[in-house]
C-alpha cells in the first residue's frame, strides 16, 4: 500500500528546512570559533605551554580537544534552540549574550595562547564566566533544555578558570 503524505504534513516538512539550515549555521559558527581558537592555541601548545609549571589537577593534553569540541557543539544546539523561538520575549538579548560569550571565549585563546598573557587571560575568563552565567540564565527563561545544554560549559569554564589561576600563580 502506498501512503501519500497528508496535506497537514507538508507545512511541517517545509518548516524543518529553515530549522535544519539554522542548526547548520549555529554548528558552523561554533566550529569556526573553535577552529580559530585552535589555530591560535596551536601556536603555543607545542612550544610555550609545555614549559609552564602546572598544578597537579591539570588534565592530560589530549582531553582539551575533544572536551572543547563537545562543548561547542552543545553551545551550538543551545543557541539554535533559542533562535527557533522567534516570538519568545528576551530572545534578542539571549542571542546577543550568546554572541558575546562566543567572542569572549575566542578572546581568551588570543590572550592566553596567542599573546601568552596568563594574568590578563585570567581576568578575561572571569568575565567569560559571568557572560556564560548570564547567557545560561537568559536561556532558562526561554527554553530550559537550551539552558541545561550550557551547564557542562559553565562547569568546564569554572575548572578552566581555576587552572588559569594556578598557572598564573605558578608562572
Amino acid at each position: 500500500m502506498i501512503r501519500l503524505p497528508l496535506l497537514s504534513d507538508a507545512p511541517r516538512r517545509r518548516a524543518k528546512t529553515p530549522d535544519l539550515i539554522g542548526l547548520a549555521g549555529f554548528v558552523l559558527l561554533s566550529l569556526a570559533v573553535l577552529g580559530l581558537g585552535g589555530a591560535i592555541t596551536a601556536t603555543s601548545v607545542v612550544t610555550w605551554y609545555p614549559t609552564l609549571a602546572k598544578p597537579a589537577f591539570t588534565p592530560p593534553d589530549w582531553l582539551f580537544g575533544p572536551m572543547w569540541t563537545i562543548l561547542y557543539l552543545l553551545m551550538a544546539v543551545a543557541g539554535w534552540r533559542i533562535w527557533r523561538r522567534s516570538s519568545a520575549p528576551g530572545r534578542a538579548a539571549a542571542l546577543t549574550a550568546y554572541g558575546i560569550q562566543l567572542g569572549l571565549n575566542l578572546g581568551w585563546s588570543f590572550l592566553f595562547f596567542g599573546f601568552r598573557l596568563i594574568g590578563l587571560a585570567l581576568a578575561e575568563i572571569a568575565l567569560l564566566l559571568v557572560a556564560v552565567a548570564v547567557t545560561t540564565a537568559l536561556f532558562w527563561r526561554i527554553d530550559r533544555p537550551a539552558s541545561l545544554l550550557f551547564l557542562p560549559y559553565l562547569l568546564w569554564l569554572g575548572y578552566a578558570a581555576a587552572l588559569n589561576a594556578a598557572l598564573w600563580r605558578l608562572n
